[in-house]
């Protein structure tokens, strides 16, 4: 996110991409330590891996007047006839690493293929001005971010943003006092919300032509040509262009709203929405008796139809099709945390989970629990949560038992618990208790002392909780998906694609939904957007675990697997990183050698602009990798980098 962590969703994929893990690895596959965190052999690069923090230049420079002064030397380089950002993001990166740019060329190439560049955003909605009762194009400021790109030799991806979190830019007030730019739940529009203090705002992807999404487009094609406008020697150092931010659905109260808790409200329910739902089924099952037999409907005709709103348990349905929550898909997410104090480094913990007497799933005890970690800030480690997603679609109803067993490494299994779930028919009829189909595991004696060290949890689900599948569900889930998915790619295609920069690599900006065990993915629906975008390369925002451990690498090897018969390999980036842990030197190099190796064309974490060997004053970004941040050990992940740059610059023992 662009000023807040991606900690990131897990959940069951209702795309080709998901149904592929599913089948090959079974639903907790994916995320297993294994073989898979490795894509199939590096890919062919034509250039270096750009490690490109994002500056935040824009207060400071590009708009001086809507913040604090800065210090004379620092406004005759950014508000001259012919300024730019240029000089503020050379001093910013000469802290990080002093090195020289000569003839375009950066002398400060990290060793293994990286080099060092940086990441220019451009906040679209502020690239207006109100002029005679309108909102026009600010060509100054737009002619002095693309005057950045000219004035630094350094490589630069170029970031369109405009997404949910608010840039402060008078026209986005104007914006969302028009229903029509804003996403709606069953409830109607929704207000701006509240995110680490600032603002959201909960714009429309589901109709392109709403005003908010022409501004959009005029602001990037603005800026698009600018570059274009550029000599092409300029040009070329455009490495990559990311589109938007993260692009997703919504739900209220977006701070806390994002797991399973509370009443289930998601976007988009507008008018063209529940139209476009109609029409997408209408192309999948071609007559209205042939979605009625897959989703055991009773619909007349497909304007009859409206996308599942209703909880069972809390309010009155005119049919079973209206029941909607966080587990009417069919899939019942089982989570938890474990942690003990002395692991030997390399050991492997998972827990695995049995369904009436039958092996239903494991996962590694290893996913980023950054609450458990505030709760116990003595574990000293994030990475204590599990997850497993049961499919419960072809289950009969009844009471269901699940028992939860610990196993570290070879050793015998330990139990951890047990839960009864009821999975419910249509009639909420009292459900049975289903018989064991199996012999539960036995657990050694000895295993006791060793459960005995750890501390853990079971958080869901809860004690005789209940669950519906309602058919419906997923197909709505994934109309949502291929929604968020179109207006990705249409967005590109009207802005970057039929420009000058048509063969500059693009990427998108988004979240991963698997690094957070407490996150309910199908409330933002990416996940046909990560599976793959016409002429848009995947880019991905990573934090915690995400960032440097298995679960990102295992996910993105087997998409490698599943694409390349069709498209071949393809270069991902980072377009947000974040270990929300400190590093040393050799655990950053490490970390930035993986994602190099799999195939990362850029890398790009915030860091805060620096002039004359000072901080420049500005709102500052709590994810800032900084030497004066210490939030989420900021100020030693940016020594363990500057460390890095300085023992590989030319001449350094270890440099190439």
């Amino acid at each position: 996110m662009n000023t807040s962590p991606s900690l990131l969703r897990s959940g069951w994929w209702l795309s080709a991409l998901a149904a592929s893990l599913a089948g090959a690895l079974g639903a907790e596959g994916w995320r297993l330590h294994s073989h898979l965190t490795q894509p199939d052999g590096p890919l062919p690069r034509q250039q270096p891996t750009v490690l490109a923090p994002m500056i935040g230049v824009i207060e400071p420079c590009i708009l001086p007047a809507s913040n604090a002064p800065q210090p004379d030397s620092l406004q005759t380089q950014c508000s001259n006839a012919q300024g730019s950002a240029a000089a503020l993001v050379e001093a910013t990166l000469q802290e990080l690493a002093s090195t020289r740019t000569t003839a375009g060329v950066s002398h400060s190439a990290v060793r293994e293929g990286w080099e060092l560049g940086y990441t220019l955003p451009v906040p679209l909605l502020q690239l207006f001005k109100e002029q005679a009762g309108g909102w026009q194009i600010d060509q100054p400021l737009v002619d002095k971010l693309a005057r950045t790109v000219r004035d630094s030799e350094r490589p630069v991806v170029v970031y369109l943003f405009a997404t949910h979190f608010a840039s402060h830019a008078p026209l986005e007030q104007a914006l969302a006092a028009d229903p029509r730019n804003l996403a709606q739940t069953r409830d109607g529009p929704m207000p701006a919300g509240k995110y680490y203090g600032e603002p959201v705002y909960y714009w429309n992807i589901a109709d392109p032509e709403a005003p908010v999404n022409l501004r959009r487009r005029e602001a990037a094609a603005a800026m698009v040509g600018a570059l274009c406008a550029l000599e092409p020697r300029h040009r070329s150092k455009i490495r990559a262009v990311t589109l938007l931010g993260e692009v997703h659905h919504y739900f209220p109260d977006f701070e806390q709203g994002m797991g399973f808790g509370g009443p289930y409200r998601v976007t988009d329910y507008s008018p063209a929405s529940q139209a476009g739902f109609q029409d997408f089924l209408r192309t999948q099952f071609g007559t209205i008796e042939a979605l009625n037999r897959a989703v055991g409907g009773s619909f007349a005709s497909w304007e009859a139809i409206t996308p599942p709103s209703k909880d069972i348990r809390t309010e009155p349905l005119a049919h079973f099709n209206e029941h909607i929550d966080s587990y009417a898909q069919g899939v019942l997410p089982v989570s938890g945390w474990a942690f003990r104090a002395g692991r030997a480094p390399g050991s492997h913990a998972q827990v695995l989970v049995y369904r009436n007497g039958e092996l239903a799933g494991r996962a590694p005890i290893s996913l980023s629990r950054q609450d458990v970690l505030q709760a116990k800030p003595e574990f000293g480690e994030a990475n204590t949560g599990w997850r497993v997603d049961l499919d419960f679609r072809h289950w009969p109803a009844g009471l269901h038992r699940l028992d939860f067993y610990l196993q570290e490494d070879m050793r015998p299994l330990a139990p951890l618990g047990t839960r009864q779930v009821a999975i419910m028919d249509r009639q909420q009829a009292t459900p049975l208790e289903q018989p064991l189909a199996g012999q539960l595991p036995q657990t050694a004696t000895q295993a006791a002392p060793a459960v005995a060290a750890w501390q853990a949890h079971i958080d869901s689900p809860a004690q005789l909780s209940s669950y519906y599948y309602n058919p419906l569900v997923p197909l709505w889930h994934t109309f949502r998906a291929k929604q968020v998915a179109r207006y990705i790619e249409a967005f590109g295609k009207a802005v970057v694609q039929p420009s000058c920069l048509h063969n500059v690599p693009t990427y998108t900006h988004q979240i991963v939904p698997f690094s957070n065990p407490g996150w309910d993915a199908q409330k933002f629906a990416v996940e046909e957007s990560l599976a793959g975008l016409h002429n848009i390369r995947l880019g991905v925002s990573l934090y915690g675990e995400a960032s440097y451990g298995d679960s990102f690498g295992a996910w993105y090897a087997q998409r490698q697997r599943l694409r390349a018969p069709r498209s071949g390999p393809e270069a991902y980036g980072v377009t947000e990183f974040h270990p929300l842990k400190g590093m040393d030197a050799t655990e950053w190099n490490k970390t930035l050698q993986a994602h190099q190796r799999r195939g990362a064309a850029f890398l790009s974490f915030f860091m805060e602009p620096r002039w004359e060997g000072q901080r420049v004053e500005r709102g500052h970004n709590i994810f800032s990798i900084d030497p004066e941040n210490q939030q989420f050990r900021s100020d030693a992940l940016y020594r363990a980098a500057q460390q890095t740059l300085e023992h590989s610059a030319p001449g350094n023992p270890g440099s190439r």
